[in-house]
C-alpha cells in the first residue's frame, strides 16, 4: 500500500498523463493526414541532366528494333482495335465525327491513326520522334510544328513521358480549335515504365494544367495499362476590352 501523501502526488500525475496520451496521439493522425495531403499528385522523376539526354533516352525505346517489330507484327491488330472501341465510343458520345480533324500525339507506329481512319476519321496523323510515313511524322511533343488552332481532336497515351507537362499540354490546348476535345490516357494505379518521365498519381492536376479548357469527364478504362480516360473541351478564350 502506498502512503497517503505518495496516493496525493500520483493523482495528480496520473490526470496529466490522461490528458496528454489522447493529445500526442491527434496530434500524430494530423500530422500523418498532412503528410498525405501534401504528397504531391503529379511528380517529374530525376536523372536527366539535359533536354538533350532526355530525348536520348526517349529515343532508346522508340527506335529499339525489337520493339519496333512487336508494334507492326504482333501487336498491330490488337491495339487498332482496342483504339477502334475507344474512338467509337467517343464517336457515340460526338465528341470526335468523321469531319474531326485529328492528332495522335506521341504515336509511335500510328495504330490509334490507323484506328481513326478506321472508324471513319480519315484526316487524321501522328507525332512522334521517329516518323512511320505514312501514319505518323516527326516532332517533339513538347514542341509541335503546327500553327495554332488546326485540330478538332487531339489523342495521347503518353502523358507520363512528358518531361515538362505544362509543355506538353500547353502545345495541346494551342493547337487545337475552340471546341476541340483533347483525350488523354493515363495510369493512375500502376507506375509506368522506365521510360516514362512523370508520374501521376490523380486527375487534378490535368485539370489545373488544362487551364484553358473544360474538364468533361474522368473514366476507368483498360487502355494497355494505362487505366484512366480524362477529357477536355477547349473553351473560347475571354474577350478583354
Amino acid at each position: 500500500m502506498y502512503p497517503l501523501n505518495q496516493l496525493r502526488s500520483l493523482i495528480p500525475r496520473c490526470f496529466f498523463l490522461s490528458l496528454l496520451l489522447p493529445l500526442s496521439f491527434f496530434i500524430f493522425l494530423s500530422l500523418k493526414s498532412t503528410t498525405f495531403l501534401n504528397k504531391p499528385t503529379l511528380k517529374i522523376r530525376p536523372g536527366y541532366t539535359s533536354y538533350d539526354n532526355y530525348i536520348h533516352h526517349q529515343l532508346h525505346k522508340t527506335t529499339n528494333p525489337k520493339l519496333r517489330q512487336i508494334w507492326t507484327t504482333r501487336d498491330w491488330d490488337r491495339k487498332i482495335r482496342v483504339f477502334s472501341q475507344f474512338f467509337s465510343d467517343l464517336k457515340d458520345k460526338k465528341l470526335i465525327s468523321n469531319s474531326s480533324k485529328s492528332l495522335c500525339v506521341g504515336a509511335r507506329v500510328g495504330q490509334e491513326v490507323e484506328a481513326l481512319k478506321r472508324v471513319g476519321v480519315w484526316d487524321s496523323i501522328g507525332l512522334d520522334l521517329v516518323p512511320y510515313p505514312p501514319l505518323v511524322i516527326r516532332g517533339d511533343f513538347h514542341y509541335q510544328p503546327f500553327d495554332d488552332e488546326t485540330f478538332d481532336f487531339e489523342f495521347s497515351n503518353v502523358f507520363d513521358h512528358a518531361l515538362y507537362p505544362e509543355k506538353f499540354v500547353g502545345e495541346i490546348q494551342r493547337t487545337l480549335k475552340v471546341d476541340g476535345v483533347c483525350v488523354l490516357h493515363v495510369a493512375l494505379r500502376r507506375r509506368s515504365d522506365k521510360y516514362s518521365a512523370n508520374d501521376l498519381y490523380s486527375v487534378e492536376p490535368l485539370v489545373k494544367l488544362f487551364d484553358g479548357s473544360d474538364f468533361v469527364y474522368s473514366r476507368k478504362v483498360d487502355g494497355f495499362g494505362l487505366d484512366t480516360e480524362v477529357v477536355f473541351r477547349k473553351r473560347k478564350p475571354i474577350q478583354r476590352s
